[in-house]
Parts: structure tokens; sequence; C-alpha cells
């Protein structure tokens, strides 16, 4: 919390201000984070659900300005979507033109598809190894619990998590809720805290 604070004042938090207001439905403090540990974290990045690149725009933000070469995946299976602030009737054709406009859609692998598909998951691990992944981003749908089952072998230890919409609308918080309390309970997931409007931030643990 202590470094969300730091970077409110910083001009970090001035760029995504404008990522936010153009891609974005997350929390400042949440971009903030996935800036944060993109640039200073460990590994690659995997993302889930970027829907029109405001998550995906700070992350290639902190990646490039790490220092290191690091591989951002961004899976989304597009579509369109209706919203009162940031609509889209073509996902993936929005989100391109988003990276484009702030100049990182070439640090970013983007997979058309369901996350869980045969194919996407091969395309994924054409690019990305066992522990390679020091960053995990999902913001899609109820089933945080499928995507950790299917990559989790990608996920370094200690890897850090953020995982939108744990708090928020019923039908989708809720089985997400219990998906993240169960895999803390196990020992598999270490919460940090909550942030913006209902973003859960934690870290993974390996078998």
């Amino acid at each position: 919390m202590r470094k969300v604070m730091e970077y409110r004042s910083h001009e970090t938090r001035y760029r995504l201000e404008k990522v936010g207001r153009i891609a974005s439905m997350l929390h400042m403090d949440v971009l903030l984070l996935i800036y944060h540990f993109a640039k200073f974290g460990a590994g690659n990045v995997l993302e889930i659900g970027p829907y029109i690149g405001g998550s995906t725009i700070a992350a290639a933000f902190g990646a490039r300005e790490s220092g290191s070469l690091k591989k951002i995946i961004s899976i989304e299976i597009g579509g369109r979507l209706k919203h009162f602030r940031i609509p889209s009737r073509n996902i993936i054709k929005d989100l391109k033109k988003n990276l484009a406009r702030f100049g990182v859609l070439e640090d970013v692998t983007l997979i058309n598809g369901p996350s869980f598909d045969e194919k996407t998951s091969s395309a994924v691990r054409q690019t990305l190894g066992s522990g390679e992944v020091g960053l995990f981003i999902f913001d899609a749908d109820d089933n945080v619990r499928r995507d950790l089952d299917c990559y989790g072998d990608l996920l370094a230890h200690g890897c850090w998590l953020v995982i939108d919409d744990y708090f928020g609308p019923e039908p989708k918080a809720a089985p997400l809720r219990a998906q993240v309390d169960e895999l803390v309970s196990a020992g598999r997931l270490i919460p940090f805290g909550y942030y913006g409007w209902g973003t859960w931030i934690g870290q993974w643990q390996r078998k």
C-alpha cells in the first residue's frame, strides 16, 4: 500500500490515467500495481481477459522499463460488450488499436480465443515454459480456477496474481471469490489485499 501511495504522486500515474480513461475499467491503484509487478517482478506476464487493453498497456510499460527482456502473452476471446463508459463493438480490433496508440503493440503477443481451448494453450506453451511467469492477470469470467489449473505450471513460485472482480456483482464475483478462497485455504495462494473496486492481489505457491 505504501508503494501505491508513492505512485499516486508519480509521473507514472499521469501516464496511466490516460490509459485508464481510454482503455480500462480497472481502478487506477490496480493499474499502478500491474505496472509495478511487471517492472520489478521476475519473469514474464500472462494475462487472461485484457478487454481493450488497459491492463496490458500498464504491464507493457512496466516490462519495458524493467531493463529486462520480458514476454507478455495476452489471451482475449473477443466479441462485443455494452458498457456505460467504455463499450466495444469489436473487442479485438479496439484492443489492437489501443496497444498501437500507446506504442506497445509489438511488445505483446495477442492470442484470440478461449483461454481453456487446446489451441490457445498450445500457443501459450510455445512461448512460455514451466515457472517462467512472474505476473498473472485474470479479468475474464467467473472461473479463475479453470485457468490456474490449465496454466499453473507456468507460474513461478511467488508469481504475483491480479484477479479482478473478487468483490462485485454476485453472479460473477461469488463463484470467483469461492475459488480464490479455496486456493488460499489449500495454501496455493497467499493473499496480500484487495485494491480498487474489488481486485484481489496475492502470490502463487507452487506445489
